[in-house]
């Protein structure tokens, strides 16, 4: 409001030029000689019985200081800030050096350093001023104003300590606390029990970041409109981490005492299909399995693409490469498979599967052959059909059928989806016809006339807590099958590797674990 006032008060202010060196120089002379003193009386003012009781109070009123702490204060504090970073703004245009860049640059710096200072986090390294003692009297850190909000007579500056040591308000605990928490960090830090290793689908779903749009995250990923300007700079980070990043933490909640985190690998899905990515993304899934073994982490799940049978056979290749894991290597595979299958009603006689000789396929027509259903496998490889083949009992051998052609399922209304298909691929299923899917990325839902089951998923028990973001598509608080299948690896304590290809026998048992644990299956039909 102050800016638009200014502007119109001051056409002038429209032909600035776009930069200055010497609107800088002069801004930051400015802001050291006349703002921090000015901030530093005021704030000590605001420290006054009165004041503090009809002002500042609101502003120490958060329970733990976070970023938007820095602008939870009064209108006449929000004025004197005003004041504070007006100053160098208006004395460098004065002289004659003002620049657009210079405004915009000196509001942002002053802002971030304000949400620094309240962050609760500390993040610059005590070597810093080791090397540098003098550095620690010109900038302040989130440790030194902490201080300040539980002991309010000290820390008054507004980000340079200098005028608390020459004010005598300097803690004295201020700079060997920061040293102790920084040489620290990391060494307390809560050991997670279960890690579901994920990837990001595509450009527009990594915006769905609790770090990127936290409330956006709070809701199941859809199409926006209003992300789509955000598109290029996604697809640059893409770029950036796709040259330089490491696996990271993304979120985490608590379950029945057990912390379970979800890490991310910085790879996006169509990096999957690239010939020449497949080392690097096993590299990083293969470091991540190793960091989580020398943490002390008991199981660790792979997520859809993560474990992809043409990658690294479905995780078989890091448990074979390192056979003195302690951490479990799971991949959810066999909870996947028995959400699918208790979906289906006990009047099915006949289904349809694409993806017809993957793990999931592969394990999918064996446990329906056995149930006496009759499953058209749509594969053009014979040898892997006939091996499939061999693994069924005798007498349920003829409910395994191989087909070629989409056509061999049009009057077949049960469709299950292991392989995506286009839209003409799915003109070929009669009306009414419901598609069960667990393809990455989920296929389009076009035939008005049909019904498109969502991605498998379960929801966590209700005493799960701190999920405070959505996974992907799915509800807060519902997770991939893959997700929840490590889930009931790690609560059940199972002591295997759940790698390669799906146990058909474990299928039952994994479900009624599950409930038994108290995750519920997710309806799964979107119309």
């Amino acid at each position: 409001m102050l800016a638009s006032m200014a502007c119109l008060i001051f056409p002038s202010l429209n032909t600035l030029p776009l930069w200055n060196l010497k609107g800088f120089i002069a801004s930051l002379l400015l802001h050291v000689t006349i703002s921090e003193p000015l901030y530093y009386w005021a704030h000590r003012l605001f420290h006054k019985p009165y004041l503090f009781i009809h002002y500042h109070s609101l502003h120490h009123s958060s329970p733990v200081p976070h970023p938007f702490t820095a602008g939870h204060a009064t209108p006449l504090e929000h004025l004197v800030l005003c004041t504070v970073i007006g100053i160098p703004i208006t004395g460098s245009i004065l002289m004659g050096y003002g620049s657009t860049a210079m405004i915009y640059g000196h509001v942002l710096v002053f802002d971030f350093f304000r949400c620094l200072g309240h962050s609760n986090a500390e993040v610059v390294p005590h070597e810093v001023f080791n090397k540098l003692p003098l550095l620690r009297y010109f900038i302040y850190t989130p440790t030194y104003h902490s201080l300040h909000h539980t002991e309010m007579e000290t820390n008054f500056c507004l980000f340079m300590p200098l005028f608390d040591a020459l004010g005598n308000t300097l803690n004295t605990k201020s700079f060997e606390l920061h040293k102790r928490i920084t040489s620290n960090s990391g060494k307390n830090g809560r050991v997670p029990d279960f890690v579901f290793l994920a990837h990001v689908v595509d450009i527009m779903s990594a915006m769905h970041t609790p770090f990127a749009l936290r409330s956006f995250a709070s809701t199941p990923f859809c199409m926006r409109m209003f992300l789509l300007p955000f598109w290029p700079l996604t697809f640059m980070i893409m770029l950036v981490m796709w040259g330089w990043s490491k696996t990271f933490l993304v979120s985490f909640y608590n379950l029945r005492g057990r912390l379970h985190q979800t890490w991310v690998v910085p790879r996006f899905g169509f990096q999957y299909f690239l010939p020449f990515a497949t080392k690097g993304i096993n590299k990083h899934i293969e470091e991540a399995i190793l960091r989580a073994d020398r943490l002390g982490v008991k199981v660790i799940s792979l997520a859809a693409l993560n474990k992809n049978e043409a990658l690294n056979g479905g995780g078989t290749l890091f448990v074979n490469k390192h056979p003195e894991l302690k951490v479990r290597v799971v991949h959810g595979n066999t909870l996947t498979a028995a959400v699918i299958l208790n979906e289906f009603s006990k009047d099915v006689k006949e289904v349809f599967l694409t993806g017809a000789t993957s793990k999931l396929g592969r394990a999918t027509a064996l446990y329906l052959c056995r149930k006496r259903v009759r499953v058209l496998m749509l594969t053009s490889s014979t040898e892997r059909f006939q091996k499939i083949l061999k693994e069924a009992p005798v007498d349920c051998q003829n409910y395994l059928v191989q087909v070629t052609k989409y056509q061999a399922a049009q009057n077949c209304k049960t469709w299950i989806v292991g392989k995506w298909i286009t839209p003409w691929e799915q003109s070929w299923a009669p009306s009414g016809t419901h598609f069960h899917q667990f393809v990455v990325p989920p296929i389009l839902p076009i035939r008005r006339d049909c019904t498109y089951g969502d991605l498998a998923a379960m929801r966590l028990p209700p005493d799960v807590e701190g999920l405070g973001s959505c996974e992907y598509t799915m509800e807060r608080g519902v997770v991939h099958a893959c997700h929840a299948g490590g889930v009931v690896h790690q609560l059940e304590g199972w002591s295997h590797h759940e790698v390669g290809a799906i146990d058909v026998d474990r299928i039952d048992l994994v479900w009624e674990a599950a409930l038994k644990l108290g995750l519920k299956p997710v309806s799964s039909v979107n119309n």
